[in-house]
């Protein structure tokens, strides 16, 4: 039987590079988003006919009741569960200042950003510990997809980049604590990524690149983010628990 994998936000951008390479992998998919069924069926076909069973489930994760709903239906619908991927995540609808913006616009995106794969691992958490207590072999880890955003400061989206330092520190957090049950617990920091986020962002970028902001001179993919997701689902880093993999094309390095 194959090992299931949750992705949150896993039918476009970061999370469907996520889903691409843990479906090569072999991992049973399930995946959660806002759109509605109809609009990922395509998405979800063709993660299907990789080989791997992929289901796909309406949830907000920043609603606890859409949360709650989501782990009861991959417990009735797969009965397993050895990777949780926290990849969903928002931008403010509206980019404003930090001496303009609204707590409406704090309270949303720390709700989806934060709030809401906090707790969603704590739900996840006690599953696997679960399992892990009925069967020593089971082995699984929970992966937080969060953004150099964590010690960048942006002053005109301050929700996202404290959403994101939270998420960093929820990771240590949970790493600290599911250590004694044996469940490593990482955290993926991207860069600049192609995704529906930051398309409106491309000609910004685009510039920024050209004159040097990422040393490796290119945005980085969906892809990208997947390959480390993949090392980390298969246990390559399993005396690594805690630790933050860059995914940033060398953005966050010192340089003179």
């Amino acid at each position: 039987m194959n090992r299931l994998a949750l992705i949150t936000g896993g039918t476009r951008g970061i999370g469907l590079g996520i889903a691409s390479a843990l479906a090569h992998e072999g991992f049973d998919l399930a995946l959660c988003g806002r759109r509605a069924e109809n609009e990922v069926s395509g998405v979800v076909r063709e993660l299907s006919a990789r080989g791997v069973t992929t289901a796909y489930l309406q949830a907000d994760i920043g609603k606890r009741q859409n949360r709650e709903r989501l782990i009861a239906w991959v417990r009735e619908r797969f009965g397993r569960l050895h990777v949780l991927v926290n990849n969903a995540g928002m931008a403010p609808r509206e980019r404003r200042d930090i001496l303009e913006a609204t707590e409406e616009s704090f309270d949303e995106v720390l709700g989806v950003n934060l709030r809401g794969p906090y707790f969603l691992t704590q739900a996840a958490a006690r599953w696997m510990i679960e399992q892990k207590s009925a069967d020593q072999s089971w082995q699984g880890c929970i992966i937080t997809v969060s953004s150099v955003s964590a010690t960048w400061a942006s002053v005109n989206r301050g929700e996202y980049c404290i959403s994101k330092a939270g998420l960093a520190m929820a990771t240590r957090l949970w790493a600290v604590k599911l250590s004694e049950y044996g469940i490593p617990v990482y955290e993926i920091r991207p860069g600049v990524i192609t995704s529906d986020m930051t398309a409106k962002l491309k000609e910004k970028y685009d510039k920024l690149i050209a004159e040097g902001l990422v040393p490796q001179g290119r945005w980085g993919t969906g892809e990208d983010v997947g390959r480390a997701a993949a090392m980390l689902a298969r246990g390559d880093l399993a005396y690594s628990t805690g630790q933050v993999v860059m995914v940033d094309g060398g953005m966050s390095m010192e340089r003179l």
